[in-house]
């Protein structure tokens, strides 16, 4: 079986029971300037425990269709959001 792929993002929103929405970011080469040029996608997150918070680092795993848009479950956070 295919090896479960697992994106690092951030918490962005966190207003909902047992999910989360995640930001990755990667960076991609423009074709014909060759800048590199952020891109962003955002993830409906199953977070079970409700551990994540806004800002925190996260890693999210595949999984299989949770509802409608949730198909990535929060594997580990890897860093806190700094408290201000």
């Amino acid at each position: 079986m295919a090896q479960k792929s697992e994106k690092v993002g951030v918490v962005v929103s966190n207003k909902m029971q047992k999910s989360c929405v995640v930001a990755v970011e990667w960076h991609v080469r423009h074709g014909l300037y060759g800048k590199t040029e952020r891109r962003t996608s955002k993830f409906m997150v199953h977070d079970e425990d409700n551990a994540a918070k806004v800002g925190d680092t996260v890693a999210i795993t595949e999984t299989r269709p949770l509802s409608r848009r949730k198909r990535w479950a929060l594997a580990r956070v890897v860093r806190k959001a700094v408290e201000v």
